[in-house]
């Protein structure tokens, strides 16, 4: 019984039985941080926003006790690829019709329902995709790039770009771009076949099964846009879907502090190691860049010396005030031997606003950290795999512990308190192009 309804006279306790039996007994007031709280009304938000906010970690999302993460490999890692399905849920990914979409045998498989695409909820910009199909003969299906979440009526010639997978007498078949280029004759066949895609710029290029199979390129291109996956007509699934985002430029040149503002007045302590590491000690403290970033891909690489240490990356900060922005979280702790059960948030949680799902690195060893800012839309990854998935519904505001920030601002390297032992390389950033068209 919540203590505040207990410790009465027994008069008193008569009158509160009468109320609870009408009322009920309310539970004390939840204790929020004034500061980082989200505002009480929240109105209605635009369409993506809410298509976003809905792909919350439903139940079939969330990954059974025994699942772990497909890993990646070291190299893979290394070069900066990520997993965009974990081979066990659906996480990171929304419906956008009535499909029997699922997971089968670590793949996502779809033969029946009304026809749609199964979207991420991050957009991406310039990248290179791998993935694996398996489909039915018969079968009509495709991979989306850069495409929004519904396809209008312009179709799919200007809305985004559809890489077929249709038999050899479509128009279209297997390794072309629909109402763009057809590719290079190829078989069609039911086994998994693997596709190698990239989108640098305005250019595309398609490799199915090690061979180049279309090269393109758009004199208008679209940008940025979520990857689809269609159901059309047949069985298709897909598997091993993996990203590398392209374009980053170094945001540490491992000698110096150049480009980043110092705040020697607090008291963490920022160094660049012999090695050409980032190291900060002690806190309370941050690292600021000098340049401002709104719609990005961050990449970095993270050593927490200690155990259950706490830091964070902060993102679309106020410039020159004291860690006032988003927080992806660095914390690896968990309970009770669980790693779906983080302490504090977890390390890729956004902090106050979702937990990661799961801690999936270690104190003492290095692990790569991915964060995608897409509007308000933030999504991390931790050793390729993803964590959180959370979209700001709140109200916009200038500061983003009161609503919804898009404006850029700059990102913050947190000194957390006098344990605060860490070191960062290889901090990349891509900066995501706005969209070619008039969705935003």
């Amino acid at each position: 019984m919540n203590t505040r309804c207990a410790h009465r006279s027994p008069a008193t306790q008569l009158l509160v039985l009468l109320a609870v039996l009408v009322l009920g007994c309310r539970p004390a007031a939840e204790d929020v941080d004034s500061g980082n709280a989200p505002s009480a009304q929240v109105p209605a938000a635009p369409d993506r926003e809410t298509q976003l906010a809905q792909a919350k970690v439903k139940p079939e999302n969330k990954l059974p006790p025994e699942a772990k993460p497909q890993p990646l490999s070291e190299e893979e890692l290394d070069e900066g690829w990520i997993a965009l399905f974990d081979g066990h849920s659906l996480f990171g990914w929304t419906p956008q019709s009535d499909a029997d979409w699922r997971v089968e045998d670590g793949a996502i498989v779809v033969d029946s329902g009304e026809k749609g695409l199964l979207t991420t909820n991050a957009q991406f910009g310039d990248y290179q995709l791998r993935l694996e199909f398996k489909a039915d003969p018969q079968t009509n299906s495709g991979v989306f790039l850069h495409t929004p979440l519904q396809i209008g009526p312009e179709g799919v010639a200007k809305a985004c770009y559809e890489l077929n997978i249709a038999p050899a007498d479509n128009p279209f078949p297997t390794g072309s771009f629909v109402q763009r280029k057809k590719a290079e004759e190829v078989e069609h066949h039911d086994r998994w076949r693997a596709y190698d895609v990239t989108l640098d710029g305005g250019k595309a290029t398609v490799v199915l099964d090690g061979e180049t199979v279309l090269e393109y390129e758009d004199p208008e291109p679209l940008g940025r846009g979520h990857i689809g996956l269609q159901l059309n007509e047949g069985k298709v699934a897909f598997r091993n879907i993996r990203l590398k985002p392209l374009g980053s430029k170094s945001l540490f040149n491992g000698k110096d502090l150049s480009g980043w503002k110092t705040y020697p007045d607090m008291a963490s302590r920022f160094t660049v190691t012999d090695e050409g590491w980032l190291r900060v000690e002690n806190g309370r403290g941050q690292l600021e860049t000098e340049g401002k970033y709104g719609d990005f891909v961050l990449q970095l690489e993270c050593f927490v010396n200690g155990d259950n240490l706490n830091s964070g990356v902060f993102f679309r900060c106020i410039p020159g005030e004291t860690m006032n922005g988003y927080e992806c979280q660095i914390h690896n702790g968990y309970k009770d031997g669980d790693r779906m059960q983080p302490v504090d948030c977890g390390t890729g949680g956004i902090f106050r606003r979702q937990d990661a799902r799961r801690v999936a690195a270690d104190d003492r060893q290095w692990f790569y950290l991915t964060l995608a800012a897409d509007g308000p839309h933030m999504a991390a990854w931790v050793n390729g795999y993803q964590v959180s998935d959370w979209t700001d519904t709140r109200p916009p505001h200038k500061n983003p512990r009161n609503g919804q920030r898009l404006a850029p601002g700059t990102i913050i390297i947190q000194g957390h308190d006098p344990t605060t032992d860490l070191r960062f390389r290889d901090l990349q950033i891509a900066e995501t192009p706005r969209r070619n068209d008039s969705e935003q």
